[in-house]
This record gives C-alpha cells, sequence and structure tokens, in this order.
C-alpha cells in the first residue's frame, strides 16, 4: 500500500465519514469541513468545491455555505456512505425483494429469497439468496447507491434474479403472452415494470404484480 493511499484511509476517509453524518444530522461541525478541504487539497483534490472551503476564514462563512460546500466536497471526492452511514439504504433493498419475491411462483420459484451484506467485499455490497440457500449472482452484486430509489432497487433486484435464473435454467422468464416475447425490468415513470418490447413497448405488469397477467407457474 502507498503512502498516500494508506494516508487517505487513515485521514480523509475517517474525516469524510465524519462530515457525512453531520450533514444528515444537521449537526455539521465547520471544522471537520476545513480539516477536510485541506487534507484533500493536500493529495491534489483541489477542485472549486475544496478551495472555496480552504481560502475563506472558516470563521466568515455562513452555516448554509459550508453544508453546501460540504456536499459538493463529498461528491467531488467520489465519497460514498454504504449502508452503515445510510441504513435507509438497506431497508429500501429489503422492501424491494419482498416486492420483487411476489413474482417468482409465476416462474414456479416458491420461498422468500433473502438479501445479505457481504462486508467482506470491495466495496460493500449485498447478495440475494434463493429460500434454498443459492446464491443468486448473475451481473454481480448490488451496490448500497442502489438502495437510494425504491423503483431503481426493485429493477435491479428483478434483473438479478431473472438473470440468475435464466443462467441456471436456460428458460426465458418472464414472457410477454400477447407477444411472445421475453420481458425486462425497467423503471418507466419512476415506477418498476415488468416491460415488452412488442408493438413499440408497453408495461406488461409492475414489478411484484406478473401473478395478475401470468398466474402461478408450476415448481421448479
Amino acid at each position: 500500500m502507498s503512502n498516500a493511499v494508506a494516508r487517505y484511509e487513515a485521514v480523509a476517509e475517517p474525516l469524510m465519514r465524519k462530515v457525512h453524518p453531520g450533514l444528515r444530522q444537521g449537526s455539521l461541525a465547520p471544522q471537520d469541513v476545513v480539516a477536510l478541504a485541506c487534507e484533500l487539497l493536500d493529495r491534489f483534490h483541489g477542485g472549486d468545491a475544496v478551495l472555496e472551503r480552504v481560502e475563506p476564514n472558516p470563521a466568515l462563512v455562513p452555516p448554509v455555505e459550508t453544508t453546501a460546500l460540504a456536499r459538493r466536497i463529498l461528491d467531488d471526492a467520489g465519497f460514498d456512505p454504504g449502508f452503515d452511514l445510510a441504513p435507509e439504504r438497506w431497508e429500501t433493498l429489503r422492501a424491494a425483494l419482498r416486492v420483487v419475491a411476489h413474482d417468482l411462483p409465476t416462474r414456479g420459484v416458491e420461498g422468500e429469497p433473502s438479501i445479505e451484506i457481504l462486508e467482506d467485499s470491495f466495496p460493500v455490497a449485498a447478495a440475494v439468496r434463493r429460500a434454498d440457500g443459492e446464491r443468486l449472482n448473475r451481473g454481480g452484486l448490488i451496490l448500497p447507491e442502489t438502495g437510494d430509489d425504491p423503483a431503481v432497487a426493485a429493477t435491479a433486484l428483478a434483473t438479478l434474479i431473472q438473470e440468475s435464473l435464466l443462467e441456471r435454467t436456460w428458460q426465458v422468464w418472464p414472457v410477454c403472452p400477447g407477444h411472445d416475447l421475453g420481458v425486462h425490468a425497467s423503471v418507466r415513470d419512476g415506477t418498476a415494470v415488468w416491460w415488452c418490447a412488442g408493438d413499440g413497448g408497453h408495461a406488461l405488469a409492475p414489478v411484484g404484480a406478473l401473478a395478475r397477467v401470468l398466474g402461478r407457474g408450476r415448481p421448479r
């Protein structure tokens, strides 16, 4: 590990992990923002937000400007709070998986899938398992930012499960009965739907509501 990387992990990252909760809780400490800006400047992350925070006298910067600059500094540095600093992401993924699970009986898959955090992965991510314990990981793991939007979360989980089942069985699912085409999960007008490309494209059903169109399949 290089000295620069070691210093980043020892100094800059802990500072970002202090600034982010301060932003969320309305308890941002200006000195932490200044320290973070100086540290990033030392590491040649001299973006506009960093320079704006380092150059003026901290005592003269209004709190509202400090808050805005702190957000920009974190964005410029590519900081991601993961699941631990943004636990609502995890709850969004869990809720989305419960929605997607309503569609699995149409494929003949019984039992509730589960989702778990893989603390040892880098970056930390989530994985899905079938009720029988098999991990469904076709297309990769679920990153924390997927939980920032419920529709995106449902679409990502539906896609992961769909592709994993396809790899396992070599059978397309779901299929639009009107066009005999495989459909895919997509966000349309802010809603997660199963989208068919037939006749210019149409929503077959919302994710979680396939049974209304396809009924239940036989167990596989």
